[in-house]
C-alpha cells in the first residue's frame, strides 16, 4: 500500500483533478456496472482509492433520496400551513432535536406511498432515466 506521506498523493488533490468520470450503466435494471475517470485527453482509468472517497463525499452531500426526503418533509410542512423556514431569529435545531425529527420522518416517510419509490430498483431506474432525458435532449430545451 502506498505511503501518504507525500502532499502529492494527498486525497483531495487527486479529487480536484477528476473533472469527468464515466459511468457504465446496465439500462435493464440501472445499475452501475463501472465507474471510471476520464483524463484531459479522454483517456480512461479506474479510480484510486482517493478518488473513490472523494466521489463518496460527494454523494453523500447530495443524493436523490435526500432531495425526495427533504420535498417530502416540505410537502408536509405546506399541508400543515407552515412557512419555509428562514427565520433567522429562531435558534438552530439541536442536534438531538435533528436526529428525532430525522426519525420521525423516515418512519412516516417509509409508511407512504413516497417509501415504496425510494427503493433501490426505483431509483436507479429513475436517475437513469433522467440522466438519458439529459443526454438526449436539444442543446438549451428544459427538460422538466
Amino acid at each position: 500500500m502506498p505511503s501518504n506521506d507525500d502532499p502529492a498523493d494527498a486525497g483531495p488533490a487527486q479529487v480536484t483533478s477528476l473533472g469527468l468520470v464515466a459511468v457504465t450503466v446496465d439500462l435493464t435494471n440501472g445499475r452501475v456496472v463501472r465507474v471510471e475517470g476520464v483524463d484531459d485527453a479522454g483517456e480512461r482509468h479506474d479510480l484510486t482509492d482517493e478518488e473513490r472517497a472523494g466521489l463518496a463525499d460527494t454523494a453523500a452531500k447530495a443524493t436523490v433520496r435526500r432531495l425526495v426526503e427533504r420535498a417530502f418533509e416540505a410537502g408536509i410542512g405546506c399541508a400543515l400551513g407552515e412557512e419555509e423556514d428562514d427565520d433567522e431569529d429562531e435558534p438552530p435545531e439541536s442536534a438531538e432535536e435533528a436526529e428525532l425529527s430525522g426519525a420521525l420522518l423516515r418512519s412516516l416517510f417509509d409508511e407512504s406511498a413516497a417509501g415504496k419509490l425510494m427503493e433501490p430498483d426505483s431509483l436507479r431506474l429513475a436517475i437513469v432515466g433522467t440522466l438519458i432525458e439529459q443526454a438526449v435532449a436539444p442543446k438549451g430545451a428544459s427538460t422538466h
